[in-house]
């Protein structure tokens, strides 16, 4: 995604690194938490490259492009760290020893904490769980403050065990969206699974604020901000000003877009067009713009200015960079150079300037907020104990609205990525700028900290992508293959204080996505503060042993088990083999078809042989292909449910049969990826009505439904 870099020049830190003092630079590297080596596997060390680690230096502040600077960085790094008495930022969790940095302190030093609750302590035990401000005093007469952050000891465990549904929520059209998916749609879908279906949970793709362009990526994995959401998921006629709107001097122009909403709707549902996401947010903007032009009643206008004295500068900075991509573009990089500062005098003269635009904006983040906490609300009250599971991506992209006003906490010239592995041998660049583990130490993790905040006011659960990111980050040079990056180390310890500091306080359960590559202990430390796991079935083999699948007693308990996610094939598809035909149609095979079939083919085979050593997969009595079909999805949720997970998660197209991923990593323009409508096994969408009418999917949720313990409350026909 980033632009070739040219070659350097000579002298440069690139050519540079080959001459520099290993150790030196591997000591220096280390005080940084910078990796000089990884491990692809167990038994295999890696050496990152020196140039790697000398950029990476560099985007934390730190001068090692040459011999000299090394050392002299070296020798100022270690004097500082003799010098202070405490680190930026201290953790303690509740009822546990204390940190190390506070028994490190010299004798008779006196300490004072102010809490965030505005008490005064002479001591930091006995805290109330926040962030507060640590100060102590040396005899010497040395002083240092720190942020003290106190977090209980770990997050309260799911209520009961429970099953749910996993839904990419653009993709989950109805007879009323405007060509996607919507919060009314959400709301519906979490009413009928609550009260018709017993089920705990819905869980939906991130609804970060995307990137505007032509086209807008749709990749909800990449977004311009992942602090407040995208006002295109907003349903327009659940906005109460849409009744006055109707009735005022814009009101023939507004009742003509559901007309043509319904064309792009229909044009998906009925014609097989892909989502286009576009479209439907120019109709929505038109129609929100009528809307905002209705003065606010009383009570909405004292809530919405509630909402904006709780959002703060966040939110003008978020608007502001809104305002200014009308005008100048989405990529802020390219603005005038007096706008590239969110702090200069330009950026001020131009927000006044675009005042009415950034009103605008941020209503728009007001009546987005109030849908998400209102649907969250209603899966409450359909009976789910968690309700909805929102999704956090790993990070933003790099001209989006995050990166414009947090300019101080992303590592310029860096992206985030993954290292060569077995799945992949040239490594991953994902194009996100990581966050500097420094800034965020010496902040409080301030950002960290009202992004989850944010996210938690209409979450019951959170999905944390990438969980392993609060661990350490592959950053990949710009302009450098992923081959030429390194681990950078981030404060998991504070990472995961601040985690479970704001989802307590939230009541607010944590799913770490921990599917891959995990460095040893990173799954035990989670467990420990009560962050579950993600466990994917074909996954689940005994790795350490023969290799077969994993007994549904070896499970781990804290975990939400799936059959599938939205990076991998259906369920339908991966037992049918179509999804081993779809990468060789896309060209995206690394070995001959015959021998990728035979893989798949015995992979499968081994789980369905042990489904029916496991009486979990009856004979279907010589029945339709579709009804064996049926069976086997069926005995694969049987299987979840014999493990001790204590959330199963069922992929919703899995219910009717859908056989295409909403996303194949790997393609960009080859694939649809994050535009699919849910289908059935004839690739024909369908739309929410219809689909909870499917007896496939009653039939499939039965299974769930009739192990897991909840019954349905009320309304218990198909139609919901």
């Amino acid at each position: 995604m980033t632009a070739p870099r040219p070659a350097e020049p000579a002298g440069s830190p690139a050519s540079a690194s080959a001459a520099l003092p290993g150790e030196e630079l591997a000591r220096l590297a280390e005080l940084h938490g910078v990796a000089t080596s990884y491990r692809p596997s167990p038994d295999r060390a890696v050496a990152a490259s020196a140039a790697a680690v000398v950029r990476a230096l560099g985007a934390l502040g730190v001068d090692a492009g040459t011999p000299e600077a090394v050392r002299a960085a070296l020798a100022a790094e270690e004097r500082a760290r003799r010098q202070r008495l405490l680190p930026p930022t201290v953790v303690r969790w509740s009822g546990g020893p204390a940190p190390d940095a506070l028994t490190a302190l010299p004798p008779g030093t006196r300490l004072r904490v102010e809490t965030e609750q505005g008490e005064s302590h002479a001591q930091a035990d006995q805290l109330p769980p926040g962030v507060h401000r640590l100060t102590a005093t040396a005899p010497d007469g040395r002083t240092a403050d720190a942020h003290l952050i106190v977090a209980p000891a770990r997050l309260p465990s799911p209520p009961g065990r429970s099953w749910g549904l996993l839904v990419q929520l653009y993709s989950l059209l109805s007879r009323r969206s405007w060509g996607m998916g919507d919060l009314g749609d959400l709301g519906e879908l979490t009413a009928w699974a609550g009260r018709a279906l017993g089920a705990g949970f819905v869980q939906v793709n991130p609804l970060h604020a995307a990137v505007p362009g032509a086209p807008t990526d749709p990749s909800p994995y990449r977004p311009s901000s992942r602090r407040f959401p995208d006002p295109v998921h907003l349903r327009v006629e659940d906005v109460p000003e849409y009744a006055y709107a109707l009735g005022g001097p814009g009101g023939d122009r507004l009742r003509a877009l559901p007309e043509r909403a319904a064309r792009l709707r229909e044009a998906v549902l009925d014609k097989g067009a892909l989502i286009d996401r576009d479209a439907v947010w120019e109709l929505k903007r038109e129609a929100l713009e009528l809307l905002c032009a209705v003065p606010l009643g009383p009570g909405r206008r004292a809530a919405y200015g509630d909402f904006l004295a709780e959002q703060g500068q966040a939110l003008e900075d978020h608007a502001t960079w809104c305002a200014l991509a009308e005008v100048y573009g989405p990529d802020w990089r390219s603005w005038p150079a007096g706008l590239r500062d969110p702090r200069s005098a330009e950026t001020a003269r131009a927000r006044t300037g675009l005042l009415h635009r950034v009103e605008f904006h941020s209503r728009l983040a007001w009546l987005t907020d109030s849908q998400l906490t209102a649907a969250q609300r209603t899966a409450r009250e359909a009976g789910m104990p968690v309700g909805i599971v929102h999704d956090l991506a790993v990070g933003v992209h790099p001209c989006g609205a995050d990166a414009w006003a947090q300019q101080e906490y992303f590592a310029a010239g860096m992206s985030v990525g993954a290292p060569p592995d077995a799945f992949n041998a040239r490594g991953q660049d994902w194009g996100l700028p990581p966050w500097r583990p420094d800034r965020l130490a010496a902040s409080g993790y301030a950002p960290y900290r009202s992004l989850l905040r944010a996210l938690f006011r209409y979450a019951g659960a959170l999905r944390i992508d990438h969980v392993m990111g609060l661990f350490r980050l592959w950053w990949v040079p710009q302009g450098e293959p992923p081959t030429e990056g390194t681990y950078v180390r981030y404060d998991a310890e504070a990472m995961l204080a601040i985690l479970v500091l704001e989802a307590s306080r939230a009541g607010a359960i944590v799913i770490g996505e921990d599917l891959g590559t995990v460095e040893p202990g990173v799954r035990e430390r989670l467990r420990e503060r009560g962050v579950l796991g993600t466990s994917v079935l074909w996954f689940e083999r005994d790795w350490d042993g023969d290799g077969r699948p994993l007994p549904p007693e070896a499970w781990r308990a804290d975990c939400l088990a799936t059959a599938t996610t939205h990076d991998l094939p259906p369920t339908a598809a991966r037992l049918t083999g179509e999804h081993v035909d779809l990468r060789d149609r896309l060209g995206l095979l690394a070995r001959p078809l015959a021998d990728e079939r035979a893989e798949a083919a015995a992979d499968t085979g081994e789980w369905l042989a042990y489904l029916s050593r496991l009486g979990l997969l009856p004979g279907t009595g010589g029945g339709s292909d579709q009804a064996s079909e049926e069976a086997e999805v069926q005995a694969v949720h049987r299987f979840l449910l014999r493990t001790p997970a204590r959330m199963i998660g069922l992929w919703l197209p899995d219910g009717i049969g859908d056989r295409r991923p909403q996303n194949l990593p790997g393609t960009w323009d080859q694939y649809p990826n994050w535009r699919l409508p849910i289908a059935d096994a004839q690739e024909r969408p369908v739309p929410l009505e219809d689909l909870t009418a499917s007896p496939r999917l009653r039939a499939l949720t039965e299974v769930l439904r009739g192990e897991t313990g909840r019954t349905p409350r009320g309304v218990t026909d198909a139609a919901g």
